[in-house]
């Protein structure tokens, strides 16, 4: 066997290996895992946000519009005119 034999049969069983290993990760339900430069599984799990004090007040506040919008909406009288209703609620 010369060399230029040798790298074929080299990069053949590195291709095979590869899709061995990738078959057995899909299988074992860890397809979406990454792999660094130098071959080390990486985390594709993105990391939890902290918990903001502003951000949850915002949230409560749209909550509560999103609240007043849906009784505006089901609302069953219908003497009332829509314009007049919005106004009275600001």
């Amino acid at each position: 066997m010369n060399w230029a034999e040798a790298i074929v049969v080299i990069v053949v069983v590195t291709a095979v290996a590869r899709v061995v290993h990738a078959s057995l990760l899909s299988r074992g339900g860890r397809h979406n895992v990454t792999f660094d430069h130098k071959g080390n599984p990486v985390s594709v799990t993105p990391a939890a946000p902290q918990a903001d004090p502003a951000l949850r007040r915002e949230v409560e506040e749209l909550r509560e519009r999103v609240r007043v919008l849906e009784r505006i909406i089901t609302d069953e009288r219908k003497s009332r005119d829509l314009s007049d209703e919005i106004e009275r609620l600001r």
